[in-house]
């Protein structure tokens, strides 16, 4: 009862603000030099909607738009930083980053290399030493490029962050939380909230190396990096640190969700926005819809994403897939980057690229075979669909394993993928009504939010713009250490009086519990004492 009144209060108080004179004309940068097609796809519906609300919006990014925009101004890094050059698809296939500690020296080394290629590249230059606007709020992504939260500092402008992948331990510490690693896992780690106790130990051993390596190495890259290539504009005495910038985000607006991630303490200033990039199903192409249309069995839609690209998947794993679609009796809509495909069954349909959002809602879709990426993950579960998860690296696994044990999809890792695996997998999914329950259930929850995601997106980012700033929606434990923090420091002081008040006692009440001594016998008399003195007779 209690919630329902708090969540209409609260709905109350967005529909109020939402007939408010809106921020007017605001200038904004964002900032996203990672050069993933996947993470712009995403961005790129919040650069569109603050467009419609009459914002002037300039982008330093991989990509140029579709359509041009009076009010929209390009930065572009061209061409982008060739990830699958430096970072070959085929290790991934080879399941090279499979580790724990793989994944994250792989997210620190992608981290640092795309970010000095990005502020190395001629456009980003001159824009940092010759543009001159006023901006009113700096948006960039919380990905791995810390060093651009230094256009903050060149525009005196409040900083909101998007953090792509979900929560993570360093955007606690930038809000004035301390992660309970008792029962909250890492990132990386195919771990729940409900940990045993080696579980924990060994939480507790990769979140301690990520502080560690992270404030001990990959900060002050970030750091050597911001201060060379801003130092035209103003010596490195005057800048800021990284960990200052961290500390003044004002918002991050973070890619989770309450009813995919466990519950974790959280501040005013981190939002959950997951699911504002999907909109309304638009309508097909002719040629897909009439081959989803005309699938009376169902269809199995096949994507793993915009990175890895079947095209390039090992034969034998290719030779496998290409068996057990050509014997089943659904449709098969296949996003691969080749469409010359040799011996392709009758049942299979191949595009380079695919409208993913649009497909699963329709109504024929009943399985969406998935590498488990953010984004595709959160669009199988809006639509209803169940998944079959193929994971590789990154976070993939763990929404694998939030998925599976929700009960609407299955994991089959591709080391183990063959004729047999595969085709008992898809025929649990298919024959079994229960994930196909579980898949609407998990729908139901994830739309059922008090406002749009993408409404409280905006709401926040203009509430920023208003005030310049928000510094209030976090804790002053961002000027905490961890001993202060945790009270280590007065559990230790009172531990210390503890025990100097105890040593008192114990010294006090030993001079009153002893005996006292016995007094001295008394001295002979002096006469009768002496010795006999002996007499000589003459």
């Amino acid at each position: 009862m209690h919630f329902r009144v708090l969540s209409y209060v609260v709905a109350c108080t967005f529909a109020f603000t939402a007939v408010l004179p809106r921020t007017e004309c605001a200038k904004i940068l964002f900032l996203v030099p990672f050069p993933a097609p996947s993470h712009w796809l995403w961005i790129d519906h919040f650069v569109k909607e603050l467009l419609s609300r009459g914002n002037e919006v300039t982008a330093i990014t991989n990509y140029a738009a579709k359509e041009g925009h009076s009010n929209y101004t390009e930065i572009l890094i061209d061409p982008p930083y060739d990830i699958p050059y430096y970072f070959p698809v085929s290790d991934i296939y080879e399941s090279k980053y499979n580790s724990d500690l793989n994944n994250l020296f792989l997210y620190w080394r992608v981290g640092l290399s795309t970010t000095q290629y990005a502020l190395e590249n001629e456009n980003v230059q001159q824009f940092i030493e010759h543009d001159d606007t006023d901006f009113d709020v700096i948006i960039s992504e919380q990905f791995y490029q810390e060093a651009f939260l230094m256009f903050a500092h060149k525009y005196r402008a409040p900083i909101v962050t998007l953090c792509t992948l979900g929560h993570a331990n360093h955007m606690d510490q930038a809000m004035g939380l301390v992660t309970p690693w008792a029962f909250v896992p890492h990132p990386v780690l195919l771990l729940t909230d409900d940990m045993t106790f080696s579980q924990r130990c060994y939480n507790f051993l990769i979140s301690m190396a990520d502080l560690m390596v992270r404030n001990l190495y990959y900060i002050p890259q970030q750091n050597r990096l911001a201060q060379m290539h801003f130092a035209r504009i103003e010596g490195p005495e005057l800048m800021p640190s990284i960990r200052d910038l961290e500390k003044s985000i004002s918002v991050i607006l973070v890619n989770s969700h309450i009813s995919t991630s466990p519950p974790r303490p959280s501040v005013p200033g981190l939002v959950n926005v997951a699911g504002a990039h999907i909109r309304p199903a638009k309508e097909l192409p002719e040629d897909i819809k009439k081959f989803l249309d005309g699938a009376k069995e169902g269809v199995i839609f096949f994507s793993l994403g915009s990175y890895m690209k079947s095209a390039d998947m090992p034969k034998d794993k290719m030779k496998a897939f290409l068996e057990v679609f050509r014997n089943l009796r659904q449709r098969i809509l296949w996003k691969y980057e080749d469409e010359d495909v040799a011996h392709l069954p009758r049942n299979v349909m191949v595009r380079k690229w695919l409208p993913q959002s649009d497909i699963l809602a329709h109504p024929k879709v009943v399985l969406f075979i998935t590498h488990g990426g953010m984004f595709g993950s959160q669009e199988g579960i809006y639509r209803g669909v169940p998944m079959l998860y193929i994971p590789f690296y990154g976070d993939q696994h763990r929404n694998a394993l939030k998925a599976e044990q929700a009960g609407y999809a299955l994991t089959l890792n591709f080391p183990e993928l063959n004729v047999i695996t595969l085709g008992s997998r898809l025929n649990e999914l298919l024959t079994n009504p229960t994930f196909m329950k579980q898949a609407k259930r998990a729908s139901e929850l994830f739309r059922d939010n008090i406002v749009p995601p993408m409404e409280e997106a905006m709401h926040w980012i203009e509430y920023v713009i208003r005030h310049k700033g928000a510094k209030h929606l976090k804790t002053k434990a961002i000027e905490l250490s961890w001993a202060q923090y945790l009270m280590l420091d007065v559990v230790g002081f009172f531990a210390l009086v503890f025990l100097l008040v105890a040593t008192i006692f114990y010294k006090l009440l030993g001079a009153l519990l002893v005996s006292p001594k016995q007094k001295a016998k008394p001295k002979r008399d002096t006469v009768l004492s002496s010795p006999r003195r002996k007499f000589k007779l003459t």
